[in-house]
């Protein structure tokens, strides 16, 4: 599992918006804009169904997802990538509940979406555009690669 790390955790506070992208079975893609949302952990995301309709028969048949929050005023982005599963009773469906409730009373929350976060990708402007978040590859004398994901402190 990755880290959320500080950095991206604040470009998600100050994003005005959150895009969540799906696909169907087929492959078929989807894309919708989410104003309920917030990490939850250093390795989960919370987004809140209000109005998932294409989007929850997706995940129902194909729970990967692809997340995208940005700071236009830092020009810093990033997208993760993980998989998803929704929840309708719990602590996080509650807390979703409440977040919603506090900004817009008038709706009414369906389910909290969790996504555990699998990789985390900088899509700011520049050099670094499209490098997966702090991925060291290490390779052995055997023929075995392992993976080390370092993270800068906060």
């Amino acid at each position: 599992m990755v880290k959320i790390t500080e950095e991206v955790k604040e470009v998600m506070a100050k994003t005005k918006g959150w895009a969540l992208a799906t696909a169907s079975k087929e492959g078929i893609p989807n894309v919708v804009p989410i104003a309920f949302a917030k990490p939850i952990s250093d390795e989960k995301v919370m987004l809140v169904d209000v109005f998932m309709n294409k989007t929850k028969k997706n995940i129902e048949k194909n729970p990967n997802v692809a997340i995208s929050v940005w700071d236009f005023d830092a020009l810093k982005g990033y997208q993760l990538k993980g998989v998803a599963h929704f929840e309708t009773s719990g602590n996080n469906f509650e807390e979703g509940v409440k977040m919603v409730k506090e900004m817009m009373p008038e709706l009414e929350p369906k389910s909290a979406l969790i996504v555990d976060v699998k990789e985390i990708y900088i899509t700011s402007p520049g050099p670094d555009v499209g490098k997966r978040l702090n991925r060291k590859k290490i390779t052995t004398s055997r023929t075995f690669s392992f993976y080390f994901f370092n993270f800068p402190a906060a």
